[in-house]
């Protein structure tokens, strides 16, 4: 299986310290969060790895080229032309991932105590895509058919937003599921970004793409067992990310 890390972002959230570094490369109790998730694949036996960039590319690919790539097969998918979101990013680098594998894909900031070999077990040959998701607070949640575990929708519960088409949520038929930032993805999924690039263009995310294909394909919540993770996103959570990140890897 490949891997994909997401590291283009610009980390706004995450000011000043992205004013002179990549959000990937913040360190959090000796590692950056770059190598947080490099080690958590080459723990699950994941070697051949993208890694796309943007936000001060050089720094990330010096980096890696210090480290010598962790001992893994990294290639770089260049993003510093145009900022492509998570589902642009992927179709970008497709000719670094395409082939007759599966893909994880994950956000360089979302550290967590997941079993990677317990998720790539539950993805199903019919799925284009394996979701992780949890039940945690938040105001904008995926929906999953109760019966099928299969992906139906998307909702905002703030300002009430339903997608697709603004369809009315029966809550009783449908789990409502916080998505984790980590996906499987069949290969088959490169050529089924027409429609969405079409309608977006180049950049659009990962959950844009699921929102098009959820009425036609199979995609499916994987819910981890004793799941805790952080989006490490905020200058005042870094302590409590650093407490986190000691606890999980």
């Amino acid at each position: 299986m490949k891997a994909m890390i997401f590291a283009a972002g610009l980390g706004t959230r995450l000011r000043p310290i992205t004013d002179t570094i990549p959000k990937a490369l913040l360190p959090l109790g000796g590692k950056t969060l770059l190598e947080y998730q490099i080690c958590k694949l080459q723990q699950a036996g994941i070697t051949d790895i993208v890694i796309n960039v943007h936000h001060f590319a050089d720094k990330i690919i010096d980096y890696l080229r210090e480290h010598n790539n962790f001992g893994c097969n990294i290639l770089i998918s260049d993003e510093r032309q145009q900022l492509l979101d998570t589902g642009g990013g992927l179709r970008k680098a497709a000719n670094l991932l395409s082939g007759e594998e599966n893909v994880l894909a994950c956000n360089v900031d979302i550290l967590s105590n997941i079993s990677i070999a317990s998720l790539i077990e539950s993805h199903k040959q019919e799925d284009i895509a394996t979701l992780v998701v949890s039940e945690r607070d938040t105001q904008r949640y995926l929906l999953f058919d109760k019966q099928t575990n299969l992906m139906c929708g998307w909702t905002n519960i703030q300002t009430g937003e339903v997608k697709p088409n603004n369809q009315t949520v029966n809550y009783k038929t449908v789990n409502k599921l916080a998505f984790s930032g980590m996906q499987i993805l069949s290969p088959r999924i490169f050529s089924l970004m027409d429609d969405i690039v079409k309608e977006k263009g180049d950049k659009f995310s990962l959950i844009d793409l699921y929102l098009t294909l959820c009425t036609t394909e199979h995609i499916s919540a994987y819910v981890p067992a004793n799941y805790h993770m952080m989006d490490v996103g905020k200058i005042n959570q870094l302590q409590e990310a650093k407490q986190f990140a000691a606890t999980v890897f």
